[in-house]
């Protein structure tokens, strides 16, 4: 099992298989663990994407953000060019469901932000190394957003993510830290 496409998979179904008071708790825990590092607290812009199950819940993480006077960037892929950028969102209503059910703000009503104005970065994935590696959904999508990123970045994983090995490719990046619902892994 050493190829990216069966590793998500089979990460996935093991997450599908997670109940929701479970999720919850882990969820929340991994929340907890966030606000509590100084990376967070002094962080003024953080891009987040709204996640989906069984990824870990960024809703609340959002919500958090606001309450505290964060700004909240999304991202916007470009299928086209395969690229990504990120813009404010202050509504979840500022959302629109574009392909596979993702949600990504409407260019309408919410602005770009600048690579350089981001703080930090919770990088989404289906399973990661304790070297801070991961495989994402298959996009491309981070990997290529981050080669020109020089700020923090951090990934939210259910133990079940963390996996020993995969292949890592010449363009991956490794994330600064990985949050789990026990610790945080720091990557040195």
């Amino acid at each position: 099992m050493n190829d990216k496409n069966s590793i998500r998979q089979k990460v996935r179904e093991v997450l599908n298989k997670i109940p929701k008071p479970l999720y919850e708790d882990y969820s929340y825990k991994i929340a907890s663990r966030l606000y509590e590092l100084d990376v967070w607290k002094q962080a003024d812009v953080i891009g987040i994407t709204i996640s989906r199950p069984p990824e870990v819940d960024t809703y609340q993480l959002i919500r958090k953000a606001w309450e505290l006077g964060k700004t909240v960037a999304v991202p916007k892929c470009h299928p086209n060019d395969k690229r990504m950028t990120f813009r404010t969102v202050t509504e979840f209503s500022q959302l629109e469901s574009v392909y596979y059910g993702l949600l990504e703000p409407i260019v309408e009503v919410t602005t770009e932000v600048a690579k350089e104005e981001m703080d930090l970065i919770i990088v989404p994935g289906v399973a990661y190394t304790r070297n801070g590696f991961r495989i994402g959904f298959g996009g491309g999508y981070y990997d290529r957003y981050l080669s020109g990123y020089s700020g923090n970045t951090i990934s939210l994983a259910f133990t079940e993510q963390l996996i020993s090995d995969f292949p890592v490719g010449e363009y991956d990046l490794p994330v600064s830290k990985i949050i789990t619902p026990k610790e945080v892994i720091e990557i040195v």
